[in-house]
Order: C-alpha cells, then structure tokens, then sequence
C-alpha cells in the first residue's frame, strides 16, 4: 500500500473510539480537546454518556465508526472482543475504507494484531497494534507509555495523536510487536505487584509504620510505578479499578501461552498468575490490581 494513502493529521482529523472503560474517557476525552471531532461506540451506551455530553457522537456498531472516523481507535476488554469488533460483519474491517486507519490499543495476543494487520491491508487501509502502560493515572495525565506494532509510515501518520495520549512512544517492530512489549511489560508488573503487597503485609506484621517504610524504601533500589501509585491506594483501603484484576489475569494467561509457543518456562509469571486468579475466584476480578492485598492478607490470617 503506497504510503501516499495515509492521511495528514490535523485539527480536523476525525477520530472513532471503540470501546469507553475508564482510561478510554480521559484518553479520548484529550483528543476531543486538542478539536478533534469524535465518533464513540460501546455495547453499554451509558458508559459513554460523558463522552457523549462532551460533544462526541454516538454510532449504532463499530462498521459506523470506522465508517466516520479517518482513525479509528479500539480499547476493549478480551482478545474475543476484539475479533468481534473487527470481524464482525458490522465490525471495524467492514467500515474501513482506503487509506483509513485502525489503532488497537487493547491488550490482546500479538497473532491477533498480526491478523488484523493482514486483513486490513486487503482493502488498503492500515492497522497499528498500541497497547498502553500506565493505566487510569498515566491516562488522566496523558502521560502514558504507549507501544506501537506495525509499518514506521503509519506509525508516523498516527504520531501526533499518540503525543496527546503518552509520554513514552515507541515503535517497537512489525504487526504484533506493540503486543509482544506490552506483554514484557505485564511480566514485570506480575513481579513487582507482589512484592509491593507482601512489603505491607510484612510492614504490618513488623509493627512498622507503612507510610513511613513506603518513604524509605520508594526512592531506592525498590522504587517503580506500582510502588508509588498503588501501595498507597492500598494504605487508604482503596481497591478501585485503573486496571481490573480480570483484565490482568487475561493479560498474564496471553503471556504464558506466547512463552508456552516460544519454548519458555516463566514459573515466577506462573505463580503470580495463580494467586491473581485466586483473588478473582475471591470476588476481587472487578477490583484493581492492587486487591492483589487483600488476597495475601487473608492468607496471612489463615
């Protein structure tokens, strides 16, 4: 496809969202304010009432958005929902049009992106695989870090969009490449996610102060994102979702399954899996990462 078809972002740039959880509404809300006209669909119309109050339009399937949008972003939960919301006969792939593009930025399995790609090529548009880390914070912020799988033309078209979502944009190869990093990602979050739960837990059982111990430790050798952001959530007793534990146990089960093709044995992935799936059998699936806690703590009592 000759890069000539791609089109020049401007202020007019149309844009469709797909898919309107938590981070969606602050990321499309940043695009909507730099002028760009919205086109939004989600299988719940209320969850996108407030981008709907902001101005965006509404579309009755995701075929409409793409059918209204120069760029069409989708963000969802599973690798099933994507496939449906580009395979379906009412999906993005069947509103695409020549030199239209679609942006996934769902977490998904990278074989997916690969597919998307191809069939989008078919009809000479083009498709960018770009999950995102960060979660509700880094999307309030627009401050997230965002990694891109597909031709370097059309991540360049796409560039001046991603600059109003992330901080840290990187094009990392082919189709499905913004899949595999997301993935390297996820691994290192599963181990530091315990490690920030078990410190409290130990904090506690230690008779220390866990803000003060958070200060000691956080700006050393032990400081990340999960440190910082979700170990004081946890403190204030606050489990609600940036990113769901079901989402993450997807997210794991994807990376254990490419490690499984690859050849790789990741037991320290395979054992965070494990108690995450545990919390969720627990009641905590809907909770953020950070619920993680909870889990271990009854253990602890048990």
């Amino acid at each position: 496809m000759s890069i000539t078809a791609l089109p020049s972002i401007t202020q007019n740039t149309r844009i469709g969202w797909i898919g309107t959880g938590v981070m969606v509404l602050s990321m499309c809300g940043h695009l909507m304010n730099a002028g760009h006209p919205a086109t939004v669909y989600n299988r719940t119309r209320a969850k996108a009432e407030p981008l709907l109050a902001r101005g965006a339009a509404w579309a009755e399937s995701p075929r409409a958005v793409a059918q209204a949008a120069d760029v069409v972003f989708t963000m969802v939960g599973y690798p099933d929902d994507v496939r449906r919301v580009y395979f379906e006969p009412d999906g993005v792939l069947a509103g695409l049009t020549l030199g239209k593009i679609a942006v996934d930025m769902t977490t998904t399995s990278p074989s997916l992106a690969v597919e998307i790609d191809a069939a989008a090529r078919k009809i000479g548009a083009h498709a960018l695989d770009a999950p995102v880390s960060g979660g509700d914070v880094g999307a309030k912020n627009a401050a997230l870090s965002i990694m891109a799988g597909g031709e370097a033309a059309v991540f360049e078209a796409v560039r001046p969009l991603f600059e109003r979502l992330g901080k840290i944009i990187l094009l990392q190869g082919g189709a499905g490449s913004g899949q595999h990093t997301k993935m390297c990602n996820q691994i290192v979050i599963a181990g530091s996610m315990i490690g920030v739960c078990e410190s409290l837990l130990y904090a506690t059982r230690a008779g220390l102060d866990p803000q003060a111990m958070l200060g000691a430790i956080s700006k050393g050798a032990a400081g990340c994102w999960s440190l910082d952001n979700l170990a004081p959530r946890i403190l204030k007793g606050d489990f609600a979702p940036g990113f769901m534990i079901d989402h993450f146990v997807k997210d794991m089960g994807i990376a254990l399954e490419e490690s499984r093709r690859m050849g790789l044995d990741l037991p320290g992935l395979a054992l965070v899996n494990g108690l995450y799936a545990g919390a969720a059998a627990k009641g905590h699936g809907r909770e953020g990462t950070q619920a993680l806690f909870l889990a271990l703590q009854r253990l602890a009592k048990a």
